[in-house]
């Protein structure tokens, strides 16, 4: 838990994601790290879909809805790049791509 919300870390101290229900806004979503240019990306092709996120989102983190007819293939795909943004090297490269 942070900030009232469930959250995930990467060795119990590097936040890179967080679940949102409803803060700041009507709709559930969460917010995640991402890598550099990635939030810009994000949020431009499928803005109603992705977001940038209060507080975190000037350091480049982006937030995705979690409403409607999701892609969670996609989804995967951002939640697998924020842990990557945050993770240290050793851990990093433990990681494989499907």
């Amino acid at each position: 838990m942070s900030h009232g919300e469930p959250a995930w870390f990467v060795s119990g101290s590097k936040q890179f994601v967080t679940y949102a229900d409803h803060h700041h806004d009507d709709r559930v979503a969460f917010w995640c790290a991402a890598p550099e240019g990635a939030q810009r990306m994000l949020v431009e092709s499928d803005p109603d879909r992705f977001f940038v996120p209060p507080y975190v989102g000037g350091r480049g983190w982006v937030g995705c809805y979690l409403e409607g007819a999701v892609d969670w293939d996609q989804l995967d795909d951002v939640v697998l790049d924020a842990y990557l943004t945050v993770a240290p090297a050793r851990l990093a490269t433990e990681i494989t791509r499907d």
